[in-house]
């Protein structure tokens, strides 16, 4: 699907880390923690009803300088969901980051991640001139209950390369691997000398 941004070209080692699902100040802050110490950026891909109820922790994320982006209002699965109530909901998210963040109106080209990665030719179709939709190269799998978090860090590794757009969770499903694995992945690809970059 080559319509859809799965990785970066980019030159020389950056690494683009991002983080579904939040915020919320139980797991966000302490990731803004860990960033902070590899001097990494970072994307979050917000729910939009999480922006409602914690609106100082998204707060947060931008005065650490990182990015804000779209993961729907109510983190709505695409294939199970009709196209209008899709494409409305990803609007109402987008209303709430610019009620964050004024500036980002001014930003042509939004950020989008469906939930899942499950989004229609339709849903897609709609979105896409608003939006650059993001998947990954690289799922964590951080949210699976049944995954060591020794696991978790090292098929987090293994499949990483300069480019790669990086999938962690900042929700409370998540929470046991990625608190594991995030400074951990952090260490290893800093002692390479790869930087970490937002979106």
């Amino acid at each position: 699907m080559p319509r859809y941004t799965w990785h970066r070209e980019v030159q020389g080692k950056k690494l683009f880390l991002t983080f579904d699902d939040g915020p919320i100040p139980e797991v966000t802050p302490w990731v803004l923690e860990q960033l902070e110490k590899y001097q990494a950026k970072a994307t979050f891909f917000c729910v939009g009803d999480n922006l409602v109820k914690h609106p100082e922790v998204a707060q947060l994320v931008l005065e650490a300088g990182h990015k804000l982006a779209n993961h729907t209002q109510n983190h709505l699965k695409g294939w199970q969901t009709e196209l209008q109530k899709y494409v409305q909901n990803v609007e109402i998210c987008q209303q709430q980051l610019q009620n964050i963040f004024p500036s980002a109106s001014l930003v042509k080209k939004k950020l989008f991640r469906p939930p899942y990665g499950r989004i229609s030719k339709q849903q897609a179709a709609q979105l896409r001139d608003k939006y650059e939709l993001i998947m990954w190269d690289v799922l964590t799998n951080d949210y699976d209950a049944s995954l060591s978090p020794e696991k978790c860090l090292k098929k987090s590794i293994r499949y990483t390369q300069s480019g790669s757009i990086i999938v962690f969770h900042d929700s409370l499903k998540a929470k046991r691997n990625m608190m594991y694995a995030l400074p951990r992945f952090l260490e290893h690809f800093t002692s390479l000398g790869y930087s970490f970059e937002t979106l």
